[in-house]
């Protein structure tokens, strides 16, 4: 099985705090990756230690078989693309224009742009079907709009890994199953090997081909969702009471909370 990331012993502190401990593991080439994990698991500091942003204390990462710190920020930057969590409005730029910056790693040294560039944008646009909105500026588009904006920003770098730090968190329903199913085409359509994080257990369980579960900088658990989200391992990482059964859907588990009062009936009274 062919890795595109590998990661041994590896440590990331903030001050004293140690937010990553010793953590090991591999994503194998074209599969769509997720953490979960509590707040505070350190999946956020993971996500940006990949991305080259944090600089992890001790520990190698590998990146296509390549240390990561042997790339240049352009070279990275060709292979890897990061959506951050909540990407800013204050672009006063139009949706086109902010996907044609995702051309930047692969333009020549004076920086313009080429028509292969313009059409390499289009595309990422017409798949992220942003393309009806192209000419809006940033704070004129919903948050679904602008999140579908920055993925198609990231697709426009061409990467062969993409990073997503919580892309579904604040949107709506319907806007969920949509970035999640972009996600999902974007792996089958182009063989994207993608790495997400997620608080929404059953969102990743529905589309995770492997999950890592992360709680107080370690990995607690991978493999596949059957594997990993079990009632034992999800109630020792969250700390609450709760359900896993099999989703109506078939063959992933469901996980439902289960509120206090159903615990303790005398605090529903």
């Amino acid at each position: 099985m062919q890795t595109v990331v590998d990661i041994e012993g590896l440590r990331h502190f903030y001050g004293p705090f140690q937010a990553l401990r010793d953590l090991s593991f591999s994503v194998p080439k074209g599969c769509f990756f997720i953490v979960i994990g509590p707040n505070g698991s350190g999946k956020t500091t993971l996500l940006k230690t990949l991305a080259g942003i944090e600089a992890p204390a001790s520990g190698q990462v590998n990146i296509l078989g390549r240390p990561l710190k042997e790339y240049t920020r352009k070279g990275l930057a060709k292979r890897l693309a990061f959506v951050p969590q909540l990407p800013s409005e204050d672009f006063p730029f139009r949706a086109r224009e902010i996907v044609l910056m995702g051309r930047s790693p692969h333009l020549g040294v004076l920086g313009l742009d080429r028509e292969t560039d313009r059409d390499i944008a289009r595309q990422a646009m017409e798949f992220t079907g942003i393309s009806p909105f192209a000419e809006r500026r940033l704070d004129q588009l919903s948050g679904g709009e602008r999140q579908r904006v920055f993925i198609a920003r990231a697709i426009c770098q061409e990467p062969e890994i993409l990073l997503l730090d919580e892309p579904t968190a604040a949107l709506d329903l319907a806007h969920q199953v949509r970035i999640m199913d972009l996600m999902e085409r974007l792996k089958k359509d182009r063989g994207t090997t993608v790495v997400m994080v997620s608080h929404d257990v059953n969102l990743a369980a529905m589309y995770a081909d492997r999950l890592l579960v992360m709680g107080k900088g370690k990995m607690v658990s991978i493999g596949t969702p059957d594997q990993v989200l079990t009632y034992e391992i999800l109630e020792k990482t969250y700390g609450c009471p709760l359900l896993v059964d099999e989703s109506p859907l078939g063959g992933v588990p469901r996980v439902t909370l289960v509120p206090s009062r159903y615990t303790d009936p005398g605090r529903g009274r």
